[in-house]
């Protein structure tokens, strides 16, 4: 339990520490908040991640995965080669940021055949798997 909230911890503190570097006063009055969406972050740490084919075979899944219509938009990531802290995790292999337009939505992405056929063909690629699902705050 203390391993899974440190990096929760560790999770939190990059996503706020990504949020705060790209922001200056000139992104700051064009920014706009991202609201009335749902944001599905979803990390995986694969079992064989300096396996070529492994890697080729699990990207290929992910740009196919993302072709769900409900998809609003979306980020296929990889960890940055950002400073070594107590508080940035680099250890997980690949990222997947999704985001909905509603739950309703999300759940439709869920139950689709292309996400479905995602997990039962790569899920013996990964060790494990982390999801983050949010919503705006409320006022």
């Amino acid at each position: 339990m203390s391993d899974r909230r440190t990096f929760l911890k560790k999770v939190a503190a990059t996503i706020s520490l990504v949020g705060l570097s790209s922001y200056s006063l000139k992104a700051q009055k064009s920014m706009k908040p991202l609201s009335n969406i749902l944001i599905h972050h979803v990390y995986f740490w694969l079992k064989n991640p300096e396996d070529s084919k492994t890697r080729e075979q699990f990207e290929k899944a992910l740009k196919k995965l993302v072709t769900i219509d409900e998809i609003k938009n979306f980020h296929l990531g990889v960890p940055a080669s950002t400073e070594e802290r107590d508080v940035v995790d680099h250890s997980y292999s690949y990222s997947l940021m999704v985001i909905f337009n509603s739950k309703k939505d999300q759940d439709i992405y869920q139950k689709h055949p292309i996400h479905l056929d995602f997990v039962k063909h790569n899920e013996q690629l990964w060790e494990n798997v982390k999801v983050f699902d949010s919503v705006d705050m409320k006022p």
